[in-house]
């Protein structure tokens, strides 16, 4: 049997008996407890280090758009993520942009809070999307159908079901009665949908 002097652990000397991989430790209580506790904090390390890695990774993704949809999950909140100009942003999609369909649409926001509608507070509201339309005017009710989207339970991604082609999308930001917050409170991009 061997032992490391230092940590006091046991090396483990495989032998192979056929189909079945022996492990030959020594009998000593103190070596194997020892051996257990080194094990336990190895592990621990592994999972800490895997864990920094994914967040480094996650983190490394935000705001780029690709075909898998890990790389299209919502930043949290989407709120002051990707400038400090006040208004309505598309977090992973920009003007020109080749995609497929469906397409997952992640919406920002600086400026004003996200909330469901039904109450109107001062300063805050939900996203709105109009698909092949314009803004619309300060004070004015969102329409709702197929081509204008509301999110009055607050969400700000969605997964949208796009032809081939251009379209444009705008992005309205609206009070908690659907009423717009007008063209400084928009922003309209224009993507092509590849067949």
């Amino acid at each position: 049997m061997q032992s490391n002097l230092l940590l006091n652990v046991p090396v483990l000397l495989p032998k192979n008996r056929g189909n079945v991989l022996y492990c030959i430790a020594t009998n000593s209580t103190s070596n194997q407890k020892n051996y257990m506790k080194l094990k336990v904090i190895t592990l621990s390390l592994a999972i800490v280090a895997l864990a920094a890695c994914k967040q480094k990774n996650e983190k490394n993704h935000e705001g780029h758009h690709g075909d898998s949809p890990a790389a299209q999950t919502p930043a949290a909140e989407n709120t002051a993520t990707t400038s400090e100009k006040k208004g309505v942003f598309f977090v992973n999609i920009k003007e020109g942009d080749m995609v497929k369909s469906p397409v997952i649409v992640q919406m920002g926001i600086n400026g004003m809070e996200v909330e469901p509608a039904g109450v109107k507070n001062e300063g805050k509201g939900h996203h709105h999307i109009i698909i092949d339309g314009a803004e619309i005017e300060t004070g004015r009710p969102v329409a709702k159908n197929a081509t204008h989207i509301h999110y009055g339970q607050g969400q700000t991604s969605d997964t949208l079901e796009l032809t081939p082609g251009p379209h444009k999308l705008t992005l309205q930001f609206a009070d908690g009665l659907h009423q717009s917050y007008g063209p400084e409170w928009s922003n309209t991009i224009t993507i092509v949908v590849e067949k």
